[in-house]
């Protein structure tokens, strides 16, 4: 594999030669320069020209904006028309003929930028976006070489500057109101955070009453990226300079899978810009991705291997080599005096396909073991369940660009403004143009009432009864007649139909005798069914709220259900689309991490499946499936389970019923971890292996659309090796070889072994930028849209799902129900987030309360509660909350000082173990002692610091 940069000069931010989109429309001819030319009906004089590579000068606009026609630079002669229109707003016509360039054009254009400059500081020397600056560029495009008006008359040029972003700068002085961050704002992200205020010399932009941090804004960057002068500038740009070279790679948050260009200067990353050609998010980002990467040279980054033979003991740094002959001759000795089955591992869903891959190859082929189980077992393994028992493929039917055809959405479980910023401002824009919204969920998440965009229907049911509300609309749908009889009987079962239509059918199942369960009120679930059945195109999108439950993959099912009787699937702007959590849940799925399925979902049962890869791999494969990972937890407390080793995932954190995790860590004789810092789950291992970022590697991940991109080493390994070369030398170790010289030829691997993956290669990826599986014979390029024609099995399985209420009940000791979920600034357990300034929106996980509940226990807005379930008990401070329901509070998980998890039980989905994180029922009272929130998160740093402290100490030793 060549390793290259692009130089950051290829990528201008001219207008380039923009894809015309309406194949469709009519064909108009003109002519420009002299020059004929031909577009589709409706083009902008400026993008014809773009077309033959005439670059119109210009400020107000840009190719990921509307048309606005405020700067007069990109000014046009037009022959039978008057004045001199601006070409971003004049649409072509048949036979116009256009000059873009003449004598009175360029003084035009040179006496509107003097203007423009008469009112800018000339500091373009010092100016931190010196040679990336379109004010700049335009003013030598125009051929300004003189400024006539003096700059001792009234200005801007003393404004000051706002600096209450922690990522970047907005210097009023050098805002030439173009309005471009104002239109980024609301048509990219949605948010309406900006504003023009005044008129004419004393109009300005403004965020807010005061200043960004206290305004709207979410930091999504698109004003940043939008702007054409230094106003808006990163702060990384005005410490250290503007880039010189990018490599396109892909981001290691949510499941999105948004493309950047990772912006270096030297060996140092300036800036991440979101790609304009990444195709899950089209030029867009969020503040995760964007800004919170100074995680990964953080000081808390442990870059040494560490050993320790028990956990009582202080760490000793050690060198690659004898980290792992040490990890190899404890698992050795285990598995000579315990078995196979005494030793285990857990993927990560934050590493590539190509990492993950290695780890459960690592325990089948070298441990000898299929106790390989993954963390998206404890998110979304009832997706994989449910959407294959009914359409036979593991994964969603859909692009994210697929909601932009839909007409009625229906968001349950999930809040992707929070949980998946960048397709919701795809669904917000959607919504804007006319298609309508059912969200359900218990508390009123901010699409709910989102600016310019307001849910038709809140079906705000009580946590635990999912599979209720959905079989209340499926109810409404068949008995008022509105299924979609054609689809069902060509595409489906006609037994699995009548059988799932006669149990829906029932009188049980009408909203009105599942009012009492739901706590929705029956007529707004009628109105609802019958919204969905009737649209055009219907889509589903769901997320934890969904899976996370007892009857989480039944939810699933009937999710399928009830796109199946509506006929929504097969085609764009509809389908069945989870949202997944972490960068890569989907890849790790498809990587064959859980106990009973190899890469691509094959069962271990299956003798030919386990045939190809003994074949491939050289050495027999268990036909029993292994340990999930609760089970490993109680085999080790029962002393059957004796080694685990742990991939980039914090469990002691991250897993519900924590006092039963930690137990089961404390009596594991090796236990390895392999992080980028030291995590809750650290404390409790014998081994830790440095790990590496994304930022470090090289590799693909698998996105929330099945699509493949690539991850694209910027920076060496900060540790020596990349994670997928510590598990072939752990692999080594044990006398099982795994010898690759990149992770290409580990994908080459994965597609002779796996169906879905057999077309994808890096030199595919490179040449397409990303691939949606299954990329085979039959679909070279890849799938953007899954079941066309027909489904994956053959015909679609509607399904009986009961509603079985969850075991976790209220009663007098436990009166509330606690559900949690994500925040925007934060991801996951908060290892990646905390460390960057996203920790100034969100510094410490809260309860949020209703205030009828707060009221009846005196409770205050910021005092701090004890939360207690039958599992344990913590303390968080109280918000009282309009969003919440009475009888139901919320709270988020991103920080281990809260310890969310203590609280969780163990209670979990009934056909895969997916813990059900969102129904936990609890107390909340005030607590006793008035807590220091400040001294608990100093006295929590503290204790981290030590732990690496007495690792340092030991290793100098």
């Amino acid at each position: 594999m060549v390793e290259f940069y692009i130089p950051i000069e290829q990528d201008s931010k001219d207008f380039g030669t923009p894809e015309i989109k309406g194949e469709d429309l009519k064909a108009i001819t003109l002519s420009i320069d002299g020059w004929p030319v031909t577009v589709p009906e409706g083009t902008s004089v400026m993008r014809a020209a773009a077309t033959m590579n005439i670059q119109i000068p210009k400020l107000c606009a840009t190719d990921s904006l509307e048309a606005f026609g405020s700067c007069r630079l990109c000014v046009v002669d037009i022959e039978g028309m008057r004045g001199k229109p601006a070409s971003c707003t004049t649409p072509v016509a048949e036979g116009m003929v256009v000059t873009t360039q003449n004598t009175a054009l360029q003084k035009l254009r040179r006496n509107v930028m003097e203007l423009y400059i008469s009112d800018h500081p000339l500091d373009c020397l010092t100016c931190a976006v010196n040679g990336d600056c379109e004010l700049q560029d335009m003013a030598g495009a125009v051929g300004l070489r003189d400024v006539r008006y003096g700059f001792d008359g009234e200005n801007h040029l003393n404004m000051e500057k706002d600096t209450s972003n922690p990522y970047f700068t907005f210097d009023t002085s050098k805002c030439i109101v173009c309005s471009r961050c104002v239109r980024a704002c609301e048509e990219i992200q949605g948010q309406h955070a900006l504003t023009v205020d005044g008129r004419a010399f004393e109009s300005r932009i403004v965020a807010g009453d005061s200043n960004f941090m206290e305004s709207e804004c979410v930091s999504c960057g698109a004003c940043v990226q939008a702007c054409p002068t230094a106003a808006l500038t990163e702060n990384s740009v005005i410490e250290q300079g503007t880039p010189s070279h990018f490599r396109t790679t892909t981001c290691a948050y949510c499941g999105v899978g948004c493309s950047f260009r990772a912006e270096m200067r030297g060996d140092q990353l300036v800036r991440m810009v979101p790609n304009k050609d990444g195709k899950a998010n089209q030029g867009h980002s969020c503040v995760k991705g964007r800004f919170a990467f100074g995680y990964a040279t953080h000081q808390d980054r442990v870059l040494d291997p560490m050993i320790r033979d028990s956990i009582d003991q202080p760490w000793k740094k050690v060198s690659w080599d004898e980290a792992i002959a040490f990890a190899a001759q404890r698992l050795t000795n285990i598995r000579d005096q315990h078995g196979v089955n005494a030793l285990g591992g857990i993927t990560s869903s934050r590493c590539t396909n190509e990492e993950t891959y290695l780890v459960q190859k690592l325990i089948r082929a070298g441990f000898g073991t299929n106790n390989v189980d993954t963390c998206a077992r404890v998110c979304h393994s009832p997706t994989g369940y449910g959407l294959k028992t009914t359409m036979g493929e593991s994964a969603g039917t859909q692009t994210f660009d697929s909601v932009q055809q839909a007409d009625v959405v229906i968001v349950i479980g999930a809040n992707p403004t929070d949980g998946h910023p960048v397709f919701a401002s795809q669904l917000k824009r959607r919504l804007r143009d006319g298609a309508k919204l059912i969200v359900i969920d218990p508390r009123e998440i901010d699409l709910v009432n989102a600016p310019h965009v307001r849910a038709q229907y809140h079906l705000q049911l009580r946590p635990g009864t999912n599979v209720a509300v959905l079989n209340a609309l499926a109810h409404v749908i068949i008995s008022e007649g509105l299924e979609a009889t054609a689809f069902i009987e060509e595409r489906c079962e006609a037994d699995a139909y009548n059988k799932w239509r006669e149990f829906i059918a029932q009188a049980s199942y009408s909203p009105e005798e599942l009012e009492g369960a739901t706590g929705v009120p029956a007529m707004l679930i009628r109105e609802a069914a019958r919204l969905y059945a009737k649209a055009g195109n219907g889509a589903i999108y769901y997320g934890l709220g969904v899976t996370e439950h007892s009857q989480g993959s039944s939810a699933v099912m009937a999710i399928a259900n009830l796109a199946m009787a509506t006929g929504n699937l097969g085609r764009e702007g509809v389908g069945v689309n989870p949202l997944r959590g972490q960068n890569n849940v989907q890849g790790s799925c498809d990587m064959g991490s859980f106990p009973h399925e190899l890469p691509g979902y094959r069962h271990v049962s299956d003798p030919e499946v386990r045939a190809l890869f003994e074949s491939e791999w050289g050495v027999p494969i268990d036909s029993e499936p292994g340990l999930r990972i609760p089970n490993m937890f109680d085999a080790a407390v029962a002393g059957r389970f004796k080694a685990l080793y742990v991939q980039g995932e914090d469990i002691a954190q991250s897993d519900p019923n924590t006092q039963h995790v930690e137990a089961a860590m404390s009596a594991l004789e090796c236990l390895i971890v392999q992080d980028i810092f030291l995590n809750e789950t650290a404390k409790f291992a014998h081994v830790f292996l440095p790990g590496a970022t994304f930022l470090e590697k090289d590799g693909t991940f698998t996105n929330a659309e099945r699509r493949i991109s690539p991850v694209r080493k910027v920076m060496a390994p900060l540790s020596g090796k990349a994670d997928w070369e510590a598990t072939a030398a752990l692999s080594n170790a044990l006398g099982y070889e795994m010898n690759y010289s990149h992770p290409s030829e580990i994908m080459d691997e994965i597609a002779r072994l796996t169906p879905t993956f057999h077309g994808v290669s890096y030199e595919k990826l490179d040449q397409l930028g990303s691939i949606q599986w299954p990329c085979n014979d039959e679909a070279p390029e890849g799938t953007p849209t899954m079941h066309i024609g027909n489904f994956v099995k053959g015909k679609g399985s509607f399904v009986v799902t009961d509603y079985v209420a969850s075991e976790e009940k209220v009663n007098k000791r436990f009166p509330l129900l606690l559900t949690t979920g994500r925040i925007l600034s934060q991801y996951n357990v908060g290892a990646q987030t905390r460390r960057t300034e996203n920790s100034q929106w969100h510094q410490q996980d809260v309860l949020e309360i209703h205030p009828l509940d707060a009221e009846d226990r005196g409770i205050n807005d910021g005092s701090p509660v004890r939360v207690a379930s039958r599992a344990g008990e913590v303390t968080l401070p109280a918000k009282i909350s309009n969003r919440m329901q009475p009888g139901v509070v919320y709270t988020t998980f991103h920080h281990p000082v809260s310890g969310t998890n203590v609280v969780t039980t163990d209670n979990s989905d009934w056909a895969t173990n997916c813990p059900e994180y969102k129904v936990t029922a609890v107390q909340v009272k005030v607590a006793v002692e008035q807590a220091d929130w400040q001294a608990r998160f100093k006295q929590f740093d503290e204790q981290q610091k030590a732990h690496l402290s007495a690792a340092t100490q030991e290793g100098e030793s």
